[in-house]
């Protein structure tokens, strides 16, 4: 099986401590990441992780140094691409800095292990690797109070429903960050100096629910849902699931039954339980 030195993403774009909440947005931002390592400028040893969701849950706190996560988990090139692919089921995490002789090398993500899973042959179907529990919005909800729900749930996505339980889209923290720039004030509290930046969707999840900004614009999840989202069926094979993400961008996709009712959501670290299907075998 291969090694994570095959598959890694090398020469990681980086943000430097001391640093900003500013810093690390505008870097997200100019490279589309939702996530960087965290170095120490002095020396560029790796000190921790630092994504989106970070600066959101600690939007009031500017010091890089408190909003990263430290103590990270990292690997090494040598590892196999299951023991990866464990870390990121088990822990369901996002990124893994690769180090070799003490020093930030690479940088892993579900992303690179998910054409794996394409080309190998698996029976292993999308309904066996749903592990956590679907939290669902309905379209007339209050923004705001899907959310809240969001952060509680610490889930980055939803599926919305309409009266009678149907399927009728999906909401994602991407889409709440979609008119968040969309002028030079907002702009400025995102720390974003380049009005060309406002287009970019994928830094900085549900900025407005910090600043409270929802709370007077009576705005519904159907305002933002993306709608008549794709899905699967539950009995699609994780090389199609896996296709699907790569080829669309997707973090997660609803899975549906033989009526189409919703029964869950599928993320890229659930896909990868193929690989450990197959390393065990």
């Amino acid at each position: 099986m291969k090694k994570v030195a095959e598959v890694m993403t090398t020469s990681p774009i980086v943000v430097e401590v001391p640093g900003s909440r500013s810093e690390a947005i505008n870097i997200m931002v100019r490279n589309k990441l939702t996530g960087l390592p965290v170095v120490r400028a002095s020396d560029g040893k790796l000190v921790g992780i630092v994504s989106r969701r970070d600066i959101f849950r600690k939007f009031d706190e500017d010091q890089l140094s408190i909003i990263m996560k430290k103590n990270c988990i990292t690997i090494s090139p040598e590892t196999s691409i299951a023991e990866a692919a464990r870390i990121f089921t088990e822990r369901r995490i996002h990124r893994l800095p690769v180090i070799s002789d003490g020093s930030l090398v690479g940088i892993l993500t579900p992303t690179n292990l998910l054409g794996e899973v394409i080309n190998m042959k698996t029976l292993i179907t999308a309904e066996e690797v749903i592990s956590t529990t679907c939290v669902t919005s309905y379209m007339g909800e209050p923004l705001q109070y899907t959310i809240v729900a969001m952060r509680i749930s610490d889930v980055s996505a939803v599926p919305v429903l309409d009266d009678m339980g149907k399927l009728v889209g999906i909401l994602t923290d991407r889409d709440l960050f979609s008119d968040q720039v969309a002028n030079a004030e907002d702009l400025a509290k995102l720390g974003l100096e380049d009005s060309e930046l406002a287009g970019y969707r994928n830094v900085l999840p549900l900025f407005y629910a910090a600043t409270n900004q929802y709370l007077s614009e009576n705005r519904k999840v159907s305002d933002y849902m993306i709608k008549s989202p794709t899905t699967v069926f539950k009995k699609i094979t994780l090389n199609d699931v896996a296709k699907l993400m790569v080829q669309n961008d997707f973090g997660q996709i609803p899975v549906h039954g033989t009526k189409d009712e919703i029964i869950g959501m599928v993320y890229d670290v659930d896909v990868l339980k193929a690989l450990l299907r197959n390393s065990d075998e």
